[in-house]
């Protein structure tokens, strides 16, 4: 009964907290951007396999393709804006195990450092603070989630 009314935990996670069409642009970026680094990680061995057997991964090839298999769908769902919370919380794993294996190394690498890294890893620190702000903001006006669950008449614009 509460998710009829508009309560429950599903319609919370699924209702925009900002009913904004520019939130559109960032699931466009993200979701774009995780889909096809997931399909490379099956059809690139030097950016599925063997860069995880690089980074010192048990098991790159599952591990490639698992890694790969959660990009394509969750990066879908954020593209399209459904459970786009949800999908979220995947993709931050991803992100933020790919900051720590393969950023955070690199400041005690000869001729790297802190400003070799800062640059580096600048998509993967975009992409970690959009996947925050999607967690936090919801998926929008122009997304799946915000046709699921009507939306709160007294709704505030967060």
């Amino acid at each position: 009964m509460a998710a009829s009314s508009g309560t429950g935990l599903w319609s919370r996670a699924l209702r925009p907290a900002w009913r904004s069409r520019s939130i559109a642009g960032v699931r466009l970026a993200v979701g774009l951007i995780f889909l096809t680094q997931g399909l490379l990680k099956y059809t690139d061995p030097n950016l599925g396999v063997n860069r995880f057997a690089r980074i010192g991964f048990a098991h790159p090839y599952f591990t490639a393709h698992f890694v790969g298999a959660f990009e394509i769908l969750c990066g879908f769902l954020v593209l399209i804006g459904f459970l786009t919370r949800v999908a979220a919380i995947p993709l931050l794993i991803v992100i933020c195990t790919a900051i720590a294996t393969t950023k955070v190394p690199e400041l005690s690498r000869p001729n790297q450092g802190f400003w070799f890294m800062v640059s580096d890893a600048r998509t993967d620190f975009a992409m970690l603070l959009s996947l925050l702000f999607l967690l936090r903001a919801g998926a929008g006006l122009w997304s799946c989630d915000a046709h699921l669950v009507p939306p709160v008449p007294d709704e505030t614009h967060g």
